[in-house]
C-alpha cells in the first residue's frame, strides 16, 4: 500500500511540475499554437519509472546498506535526468517562425528562411535523423521517432519557399518520402 501511496504523489509531482513548467517557461506565441516537435514520450514514462523505483529503493536502502542506497540514489537520478530531459527538449512553431529549446541552452528564435541546408543521417534500426543547417551555423537535429517531427519538415519546407519566394514544384531535392525536404549539406 505504501508503495502505491508513493507512486501516485511522483505521478501527481510530475503532473504538477509539467503544468508549471508550461505556464512558467513557455510564454511565447509560437508555445501557444500547439504545434511542437517533442521527444516520445516513452522517455518520460521510462525516467517516471526509474523514479519510482529510485524512491522505492531508497526507502529499502535506508535500513538494507548503503550499497543498495548508493545504487537506488543513481536510478532515482537517471529517472530525475530522463523526465527534465523530455520536459526541456522543444521546437514550437508557427507560420513564420520556430524556438529551439533545448536543456541547458537559452530558446533560440529562427525564421524559416534561416534554414541553408539539411544533412540525413540513418541510424542503427531504421531510425533517421535530419539534421537542419541554419543561417547562424548551428544545426537543428530531428529523429524521426520524435513527436511531430514530418507535420514540422513538412511545414518548414513550405513555409521555407513562401519566405525565400521559391515554387516547391522547382525544388528538384525535394523528397518527403526520403527524407529529403531541403538541399542536401554542400561536401567541401
Amino acid at each position: 500500500m505504501g508503495y502505491l501511496i508513493v507512486a501516485a504523489l511522483v505521478f501527481g509531482a510530475c503532473f504538477a511540475l509539467d503544468k508549471g513548467f508550461t505556464k512558467l517557461f513557455r510564454s511565447k506565441d509560437q508555445h501557444r499554437t500547439g504545434l511542437a516537435v517533442k521527444h516520445n514520450k516513452r522517455a518520460a514514462l521510462f525516467g517516471l519509472f526509474l523514479c519510482v523505483l529510485g524512491i522505492a529503493g531508497v526507502a529499502a536502502g535506508i535500513t538494507g546498506g548503503a550499497g543498495l542506497l548508493i545504487m537506488s540514489l543513481i536510478v532515482l537520478l537517471m529517472g530525475g535526468g530522463l523526465i527534465a530531459y523530455y520536459l526541456c527538449f522543444g521546437i514550437y512553431y508557427d507560420a513564420d517562425s520556430f524556438i529551439l529549446s533545448a536543456f541547458g541552452k537559452k530558446s533560440t528564435v529562427y525564421r524559416f528562411a534561416d534554414i541553408q541546408a539539411q544533412q540525413l543521417y540513418v541510424l542503427q534500426g531504421g531510425a533517421v535523423v535530419v539534421e537542419l543547417h541554419m543561417a547562424d551555423g548551428s544545426a537543428v537535429s530531428l529523429q524521426s521517432n520524435m513527436d511531430g517531427a514530418y507535420p514540422f519538415l513538412d511545414h518548414a519546407f513550405a513555409a521555407w519557399c513562401r519566405q525565400k519566394d521559391i515554387d516547391p514544384d522547382s525544388c528538384d531535392f525535394h523528397d518527403p518520402g526520403q527524407s529529403l525536404w531541403f538541399p542536401a549539406v554542400e561536401v567541401q
